[in-house]
C-alpha cells in the first residue's frame, strides 16, 4: 500500500532520557550486527503479512536487528492497527524526506537507515544489507548492552574523527500474535516480531568512546521483553545512516 505525506510528524519525541554515568565496559549481547532494518508495516495492509513473516525469520539471525514499527495512517480503512505508534509514521516520512522523494508505503522497509526495500523481497532486503555495508560509516560502531539488575548498561565505543550521533533505546516485544477483526486482513491472526513499543532519547554521541546506564523502568511496560539500542547520524527530523547498534532480551 502506498500513502501520500500527508500527515505530520508528532513533537516532543526527542527529549533526552535522565541517565548516569558508567565505567565500566559491557560485553555485546548481538556481535558485530551487520545490520538494522525497520519494518513499517500496518494491520490494515492486505499486503503486509508476508513482510511480517520475513522479518520473523531475519530476527533468528544474530547479525541482523530487525524491528517492526507499526504506522497508523491506514487506520482510517476501518480497522485500527492495535499496536501502531503515529511516531513511527513520522520516522518513516523523515526517511523519505532524506532522501527526497515521496516513497512511503507499507510494506516498507529501511535498511541501515538509508536504503528503502518492499518489505516482502527477501532477496531485495539482503541486497539492501550487502549494500549498504559499503557506505561510510554504516554499522561501524561497536555498541554494547547488559542488563544488571534494574539497570541496563550502554557503552559505544571510539568512531572515525569525524562521527558523531544521537543514541536511542528501545523497548521490543519480541512476539505479538493479533487475530484482526476488520479491514483488508479481517479474521486473519497475523504475529508480528520484535514490535517496537518505545523510543526514548539516550544522548548524543561525539564519536568518543562514552557510557550510560539506564534505569529498566524507564522502557518497562506490559509484554516488553527485549531492548535495542542504536546509534544513528543525524537526529529526529533528519535521520541519517545507523552507525552501530545492538540488542537483548529482558528476560
Amino acid at each position: 500500500m502506498t500513502a501520500t505525506a500527508a500527515y505530520r510528524c508528532v513533537p516532543g519525541w526527542s527529549g533526552a532520557l535522565g541517565f548516569c554515568a558508567m565505567v565500566a565496559i559491557v560485553s555485546p549481547a548481538h556481535a558485530d550486527p551487520r545490520a538494522v532494518v525497520e519494518l513499517f508495516t500496518s494491520q490494515g495492509c492486505s499486503s503486509c503479512p508476508p513482510a511480517d513473516r520475513i522479518i520473523g525469520e531475519l530476527a533468528k539471525d544474530p547479525s541482523i536487528i530487525a524491528l517492526s514499527m507499526p504506522i497508523d495512517y491506514w487506520d482510517y480503512l476501518g480497522w485500527k492497527d492495535t499496536l501502531a505508534d503515529s511516531r513511527f509514521s513520522a520516522r518513516q516520512k523523515a526517511y523519505s524526506l532524506m532522501r527526497g522523494d515521496r516513497n512511503v508505503y507499507t510494506p516498507q522497509v529501511i535498511v541501515n537507515g538509508s536504503a528503502h526495500v518492499l518489505g516482502s523481497d527477501r532477496g531485495g532486503i539482503e541486497g539492501a544489507i550487502s549494500n549498504t555495508q559499503k557506505t561510510d560509516g554504516v554499522m561501524s560502531v561497536p555498541v554494547t548492552m547488559t542488563l544488571t539488575g534494574k539497570l541496563i548498561n550502554i557503552s559505544v565505543a571510539n568512531g572515525k574523527a569525524a562521527s558523531r550521533g544521537e543514541v536511542w533505546i528501545g523497548s521490543v516485544s519480541k512476539a505479538v500474535p493479533i487475530t484482526i477483526g476488520r479491514g483488508e486482513n479481517r479474521g486473519r491472526r497475523v504475529t508480528y516480531h520484535n514490535v517496537v513499543r518505545d523510543l526514548v532519547k539516550v544522548g548524543e554521541w561525539n564519536g568518543s568512546s562514552e557510557s550510560w546506564t539506564v534505569p529498566l523502568e524507564s522502557i518497562s511496560r506490559e509484554g516488553v521483553d527485549a531492548a535495542v539500542v542504536y546509534v544513528q547520524d543525524g537526529n529526529i527530523e533528519k535521520p541519517g545512516v545507523m552507525l552501530g547498534a545492538a540488542y537483548t532480551a529482558l528476560r
